[in-house]
């Protein structure tokens, strides 16, 4: 008996030590179980609660180039498209009125002349791809300090002009330093930034005698001499930083073709017994001619060859009546170019093309201003009857030559400043 109660209190003795063992190994674990989930918990905040910290940019030196991610080919090779977009709504209005700009010509002063509907003026020209910002008349005549500029054409290269000059003058009125006998060539300075704009009247480019009267009137054909360029523009050409140089509708008009002195043909001649040689022949002529002159030139400055500009004439043309009385714009797809100006744009287009790849062989930095889509969108933008001072004061059925092809100012013209500054500033 006693032996065997020695036997069992050895066995109990063993189990207990073996169960305090245990009990120690398990404490022992909890403890630090309880000591890392402390230690993580009092480190470490609960994601909800972190507060994103402000890493300052470290100072680049001049020494090492700036690390950038590299940007794709694809997108280095696309540029925006500025001349496919859109007439969007402007609710700012104009930058000009007619009462705060002065050089707006009688012609174009749509709204001193008596146009009864504004909703013309709340509309900017809109790239489908790109944000275009708006003309910024402070920033284009400080980067055009001690530069010169001519815009070089016809009348819709005044009206032009007058658009720009309203513009630039909400900054510093410019001083009208020349004028021809017929005030069609005229140039101006801005002498706080000795700034030169030129208009130089050549509708045709090329060497013209041309016999109208001020109304467009003529008492004989155009003489046009097809192989020498118009002395007007060429001899100022080397002294011009920019230029815009544009033509096109003057090809139309009854004319005489000659080359070397020698009558060749003509267009539109009647009783003359001449050959028939169409104005798409001289078209193509003149403009071949001279691109070839200004991509040979070696001019540094910047070129642009703006298109021709579409006329808006419904029910007739300008001598039979024609009207253009819508009064919003339209939208691509709804307006076609009209058969004779697709004919024109169609040249420009194919002799642009050849010229610009000599241009770019021989350094010639010649750009294409393609207005005439954006222009071709906007019937409502021209004066109408209101070409004339109000010209149903006294007769409201009165008859009315109307203006479709030059521009209200303030109008959709002056959206083409942004289009310029964009391709010659950020461009």
């Amino acid at each position: 008996m006693v032996k065997n109660m020695g036997l069992n209190w050895r066995l109990w003795s063993l189990h207990k030590h073996n169960h305090l063992l245990v009990k120690a190994a398990v404490s022992i674990l909890l403890m630090g179980l309880a000591f890392r989930l402390l230690f993580v918990h009092s480190t470490v905040p609960e994601t909800p609660f972190v507060e994103k910290p402000v890493i300052p940019n470290p100072p680049v030196s001049e020494d090492v180039p700036e690390i950038r991610d590299p940007i794709p080919e694809k997108v280095v090779a696309e540029k925006c498209d500025l001349f496919t977009g859109d007439w969007i709504p402007n609710p700012s209005g104009p930058v000009y009125t007619n009462e705060s700009c002065q050089l707006i010509e009688t012609h174009q002063n749509c709204m001193k002349n008596g146009r009864p509907d504004s909703a013309y003026l709340y509309w900017r020209w809109s790239p489908r791809d790109c944000e275009l910002p708006q003309f910024d008349p402070y920033r284009f005549l400080e980067l055009m300090r001690n530069k010169a500029w001519a815009l070089i054409g016809d009348s819709i290269t005044r009206n032009h002009v007058q658009s720009l000059l309203c513009i630039l003058s909400k900054v510093e009125q410019p001083d009208h330093v020349y004028h021809d006998k017929g005030y069609k060539s005229r140039r101006w300075v801005f002498p706080s930034y000795n700034f030169t704009i030129s208009v130089l009247w050549s509708p045709f480019l090329v060497e013209a005698a041309i016999f109208e009267d001020m109304n467009g009137v003529s008492t004989s054909e155009v003489e046009l001499h097809l192989d020498q360029l118009d002395k007007k523009w060429v001899d100022q050409y080397q002294n011009l930083n920019y230029m815009i140089i544009s033509t096109g509708k003057w090809f139309l008009k009854n004319t005489i073709y000659y080359e070397n002195g020698t009558v060749v043909g003509c267009h539109s001649c009647s009783n003359k017994n001449l050959t028939q040689l169409g104005f798409d022949f001289a078209y193509q002529k003149a403009l071949s001619f001279v691109f070839n002159f200004i991509v040979t030139s070696k001019h540094k400055g910047t070129i642009l060859f703006r298109t021709a500009t579409p006329d808006h004439f419904e029910s007739g043309e300008w001598f039979s009546g024609g009207v253009c009385p819508k009064a919003e714009p339209v939208k691509e797809g709804e307006i076609e170019f009209k058969g004779l100006h697709s004919i024109l744009r169609d040249i420009e287009l194919e002799e642009f093309a050849k010229a610009e790849k000599k241009a770019q062989e021989n350094g010639v930095n010649l750009k294409l201003l393609d207005l005439s889509k954006i222009s071709l969108l906007r019937p409502d933008g021209h004066p109408g009857p209101y070409r004339f001072f109000y010209p149903f004061a006294s007769d409201k059925n009165a008859t009315v030559l109307n203006d479709c092809l030059h521009w209200c100012l303030p109008g959709p013209i002056d959206s083409w400043n942004d289009v310029i500054m964009e391709m010659v500033v950020n461009g």
